[in-house]
C-alpha cells in the first residue's frame, strides 16, 4: 500500500515524532514522494525539530508542514491536545515543492508552480498550507483560474494562533510564520476532491434580479429581504428556528446546469438586511443573474452532506481539512469527519487537521470556505 498515516497523542514530541515516523517507516519504508505533517499548539514551538527528524529519518521528497488547533488521524481527532500526526505516499512521481512568499514589496511572490502552468487546462491538484493573518488567499484563489486554469487548490488555514506570527508553516527543511506551503501533485485521474460544506438547502432556487457586490435587492424581481422574511414565515417551527441561528445562501457555481444538487453551490453567511430598501448583504459578491437558494447549517445537515458526498467512494489515501468550528463544537463529539471519511479509505491512511479557513473547489475552481470538511482522496 503506498499510503500511510499515524498520530501520536504523547506530550513530548520527541516521543510522539518517534511514534509517528516508526509507524510509516514499517508501513511504507523510507523515501516517499510527500510526506505532510501537522502538529497542535503544544508541539508547534518545536516543529522545526519535529520536520528536521522526519527529513532525517524518513527522507521524503517534499515534506509539507502545519500547525493547527487539533488535528486527525485514522477515524480519531485529538482537540486542542498535544498530538502529532503524519501522511505519506508514494505517488509514482515527485510532488514539487511550492512556496507562496508574502515578505515581499511585490505582492506574493510564487515559486513552484512553473510556467509550464501557466494557460495549462489540464488538471493539476496544489495541496495548500497558508497562515491566515499574512496572506490574501482568496485573492490568489481569485486569480488562478486566470493564470493557471487547470489548478485545484485542495488544503486549509493554519489554526494554532490567534495571532500573527503565530503559526508555523513546514516547507522541506524551512520553517515559516508567513504565506503559504504547498505541494503540486503529479497529474493523476485517481485524486478525486470532496467538498462538504454541511448546508441543506431551503426553499428554491431564485435569480438574483439586481445587486451591487455583496448587497442583494432583488430576488426574482421582488425586494430579497422580502423572499427572505416569506420563507421563514412558511418554514416549520424547527427549521425557522434553526434558521433563525443562522441563514446562509448558495450561489450556483455551474449555471448550464439545469438541476441543481449538493455540491453544485458555493455557501456564505447571509450577514443581514436593511429593512428600508429592503436589501440583504452577504459574505461575498454576487452578480444579476446569478441562482441562489437559502440554506441552513446543523450537525444533521453536515453529518448527512457529508456521508451523501462520501458514498460510493473508495480510496487508499485520505487528506482532510476540516473546520475548527466543526468537531465537537457541531456534532457533541470529536471524530466525527475522521470516522466518516476514514471508513471510506482502505488501510486507514487519513490524516488532517483542523483549520482557520478551509479551500477547495466547487464546480471549476476552488475556494475559501468557513464550517467546511475539503478532503483529497487518492486512489492506488
Amino acid at each position: 500500500m503506498p499510503f500511510a498515516a499515524a498520530m501520536s497523542e504523547h506530550p513530548i514530541a520527541t516521543q510522539a515524532t518517534g511514534e509517528v515516523v516508526g509507524h510509516v517507516l514499517e508501513v511504507l519504508g523510507d523515501a516517499p514522494d510527500l510526506a505532510v505533517v501537522f502538529v497542535t499548539a503544544a508541539h508547534g514551538g518545536v516543529l522545526e525539530d519535529i520536520a528536521r527528524t522526519i527529513r532525517e529519518v524518513l527522507h521524503p521528497g517534499t515534506l509539507l508542514g502545519a500547525t493547527a488547533v487539533s488535528v486527525l488521524g485514522g477515524d480519531h481527532e485529538v482537540e486542542e491536545q498535544p498530538a502529532v500526526t503524519l501522511w505519506a505516499a508514494r505517488l509514482g512521481q515527485p510532488a514539487a515543492p511550492v512556496r507562496l512568499d508574502t515578505s515581499t514589496s511585490a505582492g506574493i511572490a510564487i515559486s513552484g508552480l512553473g510556467h509550464d502552468l501557466v494557460g495549462d487546462e489540464r488538471e493539476r491538484t496544489l495541496v495548500l498550507l497558508a497562515d491566515p493573518f499574512s496572506l490574501p488567499l482568496e485573492a490568489f484563489l481569485d486569480a488562478a483560474p486566470e493564470t493557471y486554469p487547470g489548478l485545484r487548490v485542495v488544503g486549509g488555514l493554519a489554526s494554532a494562533a490567534r495571532g500573527p506570527g503565530g503559526n508555523r508553516l513546514v516547507l522541506d527543511g524551512n520553517v515559516f510564520s508567513d504565506g503559504a506551503v504547498g505541494a503540486l501533485l503529479p497529474a493523476d485521474d485517481a485524486l478525486h476532491a470532496v467538498v462538504s460544506q454541511g448546508c441543506r438547502p431551503i426553499g428554491t432556487p431564485m435569480t438574483v434580479t439586481k445587486s451591487d457586490g455583496r448587497i442583494i435587492y432583488e430576488l426574482a424581481g421582488r425586494p430579497a429581504l422580502e423572499r427572505l422574511v416569506e420563507l421563514l414565515e412558511n418554514l416549520d417551527p424547527e427549521e425557522r428556528e434553526l434558521a433563525q441561528r443562522g441563514i446562509h445562501l448558495g450561489r450556483v457555481i455551474d449555471e448550464h446546469k439545469i438541476e441543481f444538487d449538493r455540491g453544485d453551490f458555493l455557501i456564505r453567511t447571509v450577514l443581514g438586511g436593511d429593512r428600508d430598501v429592503g436589501a440583504i448583504a452577504v459574505g461575498d459578491e454576487v452578480d444579476i443573474g446569478a441562482t441562489v437558494q437559502f440554506q441552513v447549517r446543523d450537525a444533521t445537515s453536515a453529518d448527512t452532506d457529508l456521508r451523501e458526498l462520501m458514498a460510493g467512494r473508495r480510496a487508499h489515501g485520505a487528506l482532510v481539512f476540516t473546520c475548527n468550528g466543526r468537531g465537537t463544537h457541531l456534532f457533541g463529539r470529536p471524530d466525527h469527519d475522521a470516522e466518516v471519511v476514514n471508513a471510506h479509505v482502505d488501510g486507514g491512511a487519513t490524516a488532517g487537521m483542523f483549520c482557520a479557513g478551509e479551500v477547495g473547489p466547487i464546480g471549476d475552481r476552488s475556494f475559501l470556505h468557513g464550517f467546511t470538511a475539503s478532503i483529497l482522496l487518492f486512489e492506488d
